[in-house]
This record gives structure tokens, sequence and C-alpha cells, in this order.
């Protein structure tokens, strides 16, 4: 995530996004870059309209939020079972980071 970080300060700095300028914002949070990854993530902004992701997310979001809240009721509630979620491995999450953006 601090890739994706370090790239949205660079956008709202209105500075180009390209691997010199993230690896820089990187290694001044304290971050030891990797680059096939700066690499891979630069890549996958290059075609990609930063604005217009952002303002699509956030319209997203609030049309998921919920319209009221729920009743609350005198009954106890039940024990939810935690589910085993699988964990995801580094390179499906790159793949779903590169899909989010184009």
């Amino acid at each position: 995530m601090e890739y994706i970080y370090g790239a949205l300060l660079l956008h709202a700095a209105g500075k180009e996004i390209d691997e010199d300028k993230l690896k820089k914002v990187l290694v001044e949070a304290g971050i030891g870059p990797d680059e096939a990854r700066l690499k891979s993530l630069v890549t996958s902004l290059k075609d990609v309209n930063i604005e217009e992701v952002m303002k699509n997310a956030a319209a997203a979001s609030v049309a998921s939020a919920p319209a009221s809240a729920p009743e609350k009721s005198a009954k106890k509630p039940e024990a939810k079972k935690e589910e085993e979620k699988p964990e995801a491995n580094e390179e499906d999450a790159m793949a779903g980071l590169s899909s989010l953006f184009g």
C-alpha cells in the first residue's frame, strides 16, 4: 500500500509519477523500495486518469452506504462464527491492484 500512497502523494503534489520520484518518496519515508514493484506500479498507472478513478471510488462508497441505521432489538445477538479467509499471495494482490487502475 505504501507504493500506492507514494504515487497518490506525487499526484497530489502535481508531479509526474515515475520510478525515480516514487523511489525517492519511499526512501524518504523510510521504506526500502523494491525495483520490480516500482516498475510494475508506474507501468500500471501510465494510462490511468487518477482523478477519474478517485471520483468514481468516492461515488461508489457513498452509493454503498446504508440508508438508515438498523433498529435495535431486545434479543441478544447470536455469536458469529469466524470464517477462515484464504491468504492472498503478493502476486494476486499486485494483479488486483493493476486491474483497479486499468
